[in-house]
């Protein structure tokens, strides 16, 4: 991290503010040669800024600067808040480019920086990636925790409830000859052990939900040719984005959406008909929507509300069975949970407020520890070894502090602390080159 790095940290060009972030062993000396001198820590000044190779200026605004370590990467930091026109980024992206040493950041080089120089451990840095692609509120709830430490917090402790475990351990083995060790501690560590698994454990029963609010509530639209699958995804999404058709079997694929409903991400699929038939293309459609039924978390089964039954064979599934064409119909028919119309709008309202309901009971409660995939690797494979250590004679010390140096490791991997470089690659570049 020799490199002095700069990107854009705001939006897109133009706009009333641009915001450029400097990070490195060289923002000092930038600070000297484009703003005129000494500057005040975490104190915006109005400066110009002017193009050292020149002396013209380049914008006049707001500098501040951040010393390092008490900054966000650790380093010594700049910020320049300038108009927000093209022309003038560009001049001073062009100017610093031409520093020595001085280069545009890459995807999630500041944050990157941030976590190497131990500002951020990788659980938070997750949790900002999540912050700034929430688009719901508990979306945004949810990544504000995490990025706030709401897991990096817990991991410590359990870091340090197993260490103190394993020092006892170790202790007997190494020193055990030696008359001051302790002795006889298996009966100690097994109640810290014990106390650590329900904690892993009760960490990954709430990890489903922690994924859904992430990624989405997914609701599946499905049942027979023309029941009013399309009809139904344009309501619920409020835009037509789904052909609407009188010829059944017009859907072919499935066509995924997300809307906010009540707070909450909800991604609705429409997909094809489910029915017999001889056509390869429909059959493929027809895989790919039992594909989609079978990874929902509700489905909504639509028919005629003219039929005598629903013809629905998903009674094993989470599911709604929704009358459609109510305004061709006597009634709501006995096998419905609903019914509504696309012509009227009739019912549409009820179903919003049943769907916000089954988010709602799927989703709410405390905030979940565990939010994405690999956090929930590094617990599960934690609580495997926690539980491998556990079942061993405790005369086999040796081999239950090797099984707690990998729960050890785990908790390191969790917290970034060890990782492959494909892993952090990966994390990294989600962020923009400002982040």
């Amino acid at each position: 991290m020799t490199d002095t790095i700069f990107a854009l940290a705001s939006g897109s060009l133009g706009c009333g503010v641009a915001v450029i972030r400097v990070s490195g062993p060289k923002v000092v000396h930038i600070a000297d040669r484009y703003c005129g001198g000494f500057l005040f820590p975490r104190q915006a000044a109005y400066r110009s800024v002017c193009d050292p190779r020149d002396g013209t200026i380049i914008d006049q605004g707001l500098i501040l600067f951040f010393p390092g370590p008490n900054s966000f990467t650790g380093e010594n930091c700049l910020e320049f808040q300038l108009h927000g026109s093209r022309a003038v980024v560009a001049r001073l992206f062009l100017a610093l480019n031409e520093e020595e040493g001085c280069r545009m950041a890459e995807p999630g080089e500041f944050i990157r920086r941030s976590f190497e120089n131990g500002k951020l451990p990788l659980t938070s840095v997750e949790g900002i990636g999540d912050l700034i692609d929430a688009r719901t509120e508990s979306q945004r709830r949810q990544a504000l925790s995490q990025a706030g430490g709401h897991l990096a917090d817990r991991a410590s402790f359990w870091r340090g409830a197993l260490l103190e475990g394993l020092s006892l351990l170790e202790a007997e083995i190494d020193f055990v000859d030696e008359g001051d060790a302790p002795s006889g501690v298996i009966s100690q560590v097994r109640i810290t052990l014990v106390n650590l698994l329900n904690d892993l454990q009760n960490a990954l029963v709430d990890a489903d939900r922690g994924e859904r609010i992430r990624s989405g509530f997914r609701v599946a639209l499905a049942g027979p040719p023309n029941a009013g699958k399309s009809s139904l995804m344009n309501a619920l999404v409020r835009r037509d984005v789904a052909i609407v058709s009188e010829h059944a079997g017009t859907t072919r694929d499935v066509i995924e959406v997300e809307f906010d409903l009540g707070g909450y991400s909800v991604l609705v699929s429409d997909t094809a008909g489910l029915r017999e038939t001889n056509d390869p293309v429909e059959i493929i459609g027809i895989e790919r929507t039992e594909r989609e039924i079978s990874k929902a978390d509700l489905v909504l089964w639509l028919n005629d509300a003219r039929s005598k039954d629903s013809l629905s064979s998903l009674r094993q599934f989470e599911s709604l069975h929704v009358a459609t064409k109510m305004d061709l119909a006597d009634g709501l028919p006995p096998w419905a949970d609903v019914g509504l119309s696309a012509v009227s709008g009739d019912g549409i309202s009820h179903l919003f407020a049943l769907l916000e309901d089954r988010a709602s009971r799927a989703l709410s409660g405390e905030m979940p520890l565990v939010t994405n995939l690999r956090q929930r690797a590094c617990v599960s494979s934690a609580s495997r070894h926690l539980q491998s250590a556990m079942s061993h004679d405790a005369q086999d010390i040796e081999l239950i502090a090797d099984d707690l140096r990998r729960v050890a490791a785990e908790l390191e991997a969790l917290m970034g602390r060890i990782g492959t470089e494909d892993i952090l690659g990966a994390i990294f570049s989600r962020f923009c080159m400002g982040k």
